[in-house]
């Protein structure tokens, strides 16, 4: 069952204004930090790069597989890996 087919849209409101200020106080009182940002940030404010490299295969699954097992994005687990040869 998929939760659309549960789910009353029809009693569900759009928070209002009121309700997200008191959201994003409750948030930031709970978690002592401002509420965080959604969407994608603006350009020139990005932490990282878009760069497109091309990889063995047998790199990519060693990744991927090493990644997966560590419960993160292979992406991250390359960073990691190029930061820490980087440093030495």
């Amino acid at each position: 069952m998929k939760i659309t087919d549960s789910f009353p849209f029809e009693r569900a409101h759009k928070a209002t204004p009121a309700e997200l200020r008191f959201f994003r106080k409750a948030y930031e009182n709970t978690y002592g930090e401002k509420f965080p940002k959604r969407g994608r940030p603006p350009k020139g404010e990005a932490k990282y790069r878009d760069v497109h490299i091309k990889l063995h295969p047998k790199a990519l699954e060693w990744a991927r597989a090493k990644a997966k097992s560590r419960g993160i994005g292979y992406q991250t687990l390359i960073n990691e890996v190029l930061l820490h040869h980087a440093a030495d």
